[in-house]
């Protein structure tokens, strides 16, 4: 038992180290020389506690995970974000705040944002991610589908919420990129995000009737 929980401290101590990292140097800086040194443990230690590189970088992705469902309110789900019936204006004025959190967090941290996306340098370690951040996308297609319902799209009037959902995320991501990269400013002429974002939600949701 006791050896049990000083694995569990030490898996712990590993993944806040790299957390560490991340926000002091970036994803460059995560190799396993570099996080062992920054938990004050030999080399060979993280190799004990986790089976391979992208294992360990997964643990700390889903760290991020975890910050980013806080950060959003989605750790204790609010009543718009869990209910399936939600109102439709209750929903856009939640995912407002979503779209919000998401490029706020992305714009804090940044190291763990492009860890937690960064699929290529955590394969094979994609259920560990899925528990992690599934969770936040099936909360966001919930309040999709209370503005545009499943109904809706039986018909040929469009595609389902998982899918708008998909388009949803995939253009907060990019503009969250975007404006990380500097390049946003070059496309709009200014700073603020507001346009883009206001644009962003109407062309997936409607336009805002409030």
């Amino acid at each position: 038992m006791i050896e049990q929980d000083k694995a569990v401290g030490l898996r712990a101590r590993l993944v806040a180290a790299g957390v560490e990292l991340l926000a002091l140097e970036g994803v460059h800086a995560l190799t396993l020389r570099e996080i062992a040194r920054q938990a004050g443990v030999s080399h060979g230690a993280p190799r004990r506690y986790f089976a391979t590189h992208a294992e360990l970088l997964a643990a700390i992705a889903g760290h991020g995970f975890g910050e980013l469902a806080t950060a959003l309110g989605l750790d204790a789900p609010s009543p718009a974000s869990a209910s399936t019936s939600v109102s439709a204006a209750a929903a856009r004025d939640r995912l407002d705040q979503l779209a919000r959190g998401y490029l706020a967090f992305a714009a804090e941290r940044p190291g763990m944002f492009e860890l937690m996306f960064r699929h290529d340098v955590l394969e094979g370690s994609g259920a560990e991610l899925r528990r992690t951040s599934l969770p936040l996308f099936e909360a966001v297609t919930r309040l999709v589908a209370a503005i545009r319902p499943p109904a809706d799209h039986g018909n040929g009037d469009g595609p389902p919420p998982t899918v708008v959902a998909a388009a949803l995320w995939a253009n907060l991501h990019g503009l969250a990129q975007l404006r990380a990269w500097g390049s946003l400013r070059l496309a709009t002429g200014g700073d603020s995000v507001e346009p883009v974002l206001r644009a962003t939600l109407d062309a997936h949701l409607g336009r805002d009737a409030g």
